[in-house]
């Protein structure tokens, strides 16, 4: 969640005095005294709501609520006034503020309407980022998730193995979405308009495999578990590669040398295939991604139930860092379709890691969501987590995390 607040105010005692306030509600306020100070900071994707006095010199909250209007139709504009005036109220609320409060007003309740109007903008901004995703016309962007150097790595192979034209070989642990990245693959080529089918490796015959070939012309068939396709049908789908017309991209979870070696698979088919490999990694190896992917997941099966997506707090996202994951994605989601069902939150954490293993990827976890809440911020995630900076640097460097990487 945002927590960064812009904060008018000329009097430099109540300016500090609210500053404080929404400090110990573990805000990240940014103060101004006038609206030429705060001006430079209302931008369109300002990740933050305002806050402003209305009785200001020379500008006042008015104005500036008129001009972040301008900028950002959608960016909350909350008017504090000591005057007590019901009509002036009325016209802030007219003008689009987000919420009208009196001075002095109770902390609680001014931290509660901040509370609001930061989860509006975080919805806001999150719909935004969405959109510009299905905007840019880049599939791998838009469907395989990750904020990690692998996540990014593996758009970039995707993106690479889409564009050759050659056979394609999808692999990866069970549940690591096999399926999924052969689609995108297709999508990201130029075959993207032609068909897709999908099927099984095994049992399958070369009558049915010549029918899905001729099935596919101009598109791509994807076969899954390649390494147990009946060597009846490899041999056909060796020949009707060399006649071409479709685009095959095969899957698997397993070693395909040991097919080779034992006979199971065909060293030629096995051969073409290994030109393009593109390796999924595990959540394992990535653990950074698990949130990004749990709240996409949670808010894809809100969507579906037509539920409003459930609070994902830092104590779920860190009882999801202290699992291993074994069945990767697949399982993630399971648990997010679980949590947004409101059937439990997550699975207990893997018995075979090690307690000091499980409180490191706890801490992490919690490194990682500070970071991401303060966009890359490190001061403020450091006061979030209430940590020396040069204890937070350290561990920041002991988990290989960068701040820019969350900016």
């Amino acid at each position: 969640m945002i927590r960064r607040v812009l904060l008018v105010d000329d009097d430099a005692a109540v300016r500090e005095a609210l500053g404080q306030t929404l400090e110990l509600a573990e805000l990240a306020p940014l103060t101004a005294g006038s609206f030429v100070e705060a001006k430079d900071h209302i931008q369109r994707d300002f990740a933050g709501i305002i806050v402003s006095d209305i009785r200001m010199p020379g500008r006042d909250g008015f104005h500036l609520l008129s001009y972040a209007k301008q900028t950002d139709p959608d960016l909350p504009v909350i008017l504090l006034t000591g005057e007590g005036d019901i009509p002036m109220a009325v016209r802030a609320m007219a003008a689009g503020a987000f919420d009208f409060l009196e001075k002095p007003c109770a902390p609680a309740d001014l931290t509660a309407v901040i509370a609001r109007a930061l989860k509006t903008r975080a919805l806001v901004l999150e719909n935004r980022r969405l959109k510009a995703q299905l905007e840019t016309g880049d599939p791998a962007a838009r469907l395989v998730f990750g904020q990690s150097a692998l996540a990014e790595t593996l758009r970039a192979r995707v993106r690479i193995a889409a564009r050759s034209g050659t056979e394609v070989l999808v692999t990866g642990a069970p549940g690591t979405g096999i399926s999924k990245i052969a689609e995108v693959v297709h999508l990201c080529s130029a075959r993207a308009k032609g068909p897709l089918e999908k099927r099984a490796s095994k049992g399958l015959s070369r009558a049915q495999l010549d029918d899905l070939w001729t099935a596919c012309a101009g598109g791509t068939l994807f076969l899954d578990d390649i390494g147990a396709l009946p060597s009846d049908t490899q041999l056909a789908l060796v020949d009707a590669l060399d006649q071409g017309g479709a685009r095959l991209i095969a899957g698997t979870t397993e070693d395909l040398s040991g097919a080779v070696e034992t006979g199971r698979l065909s060293a030629e088919l096995y051969y073409r295939l290994e030109v393009m490999p593109v390796r999924i990694p595990s959540l394992s190896e990535r653990p950074e991604d698990i949130p990004v992917l749990f709240r996409h997941y949670v808010a894809q099966a809100s969507e579906q139930a037509g539920l409003a997506p459930p609070e994902i707090t830092p104590e779920v996202i860190a009882g999801l860092m202290a699992q291993d994951w074994p069945g990767n994605a697949r399982a993630l989601m399971t648990a997010a379709m679980r949590f947004a069902l409101g059937l439990g939150e997550t699975q207990a954490p893997d018995a075979r890691l090690g307690l000091t293993e499980q409180l490191a990827q706890v801490e992490r976890s919690l490194l990682s969501e500070a970071l991401r809440r303060t966009g890359g911020q490190a001061s403020a995630a450091a006061e979030a987590l209430k940590l020396p900076r040069k204890t937070f640097y350290d561990k920041l460097a002991k988990y290989g995390l960068k701040p820019e990487e969350y900016r």
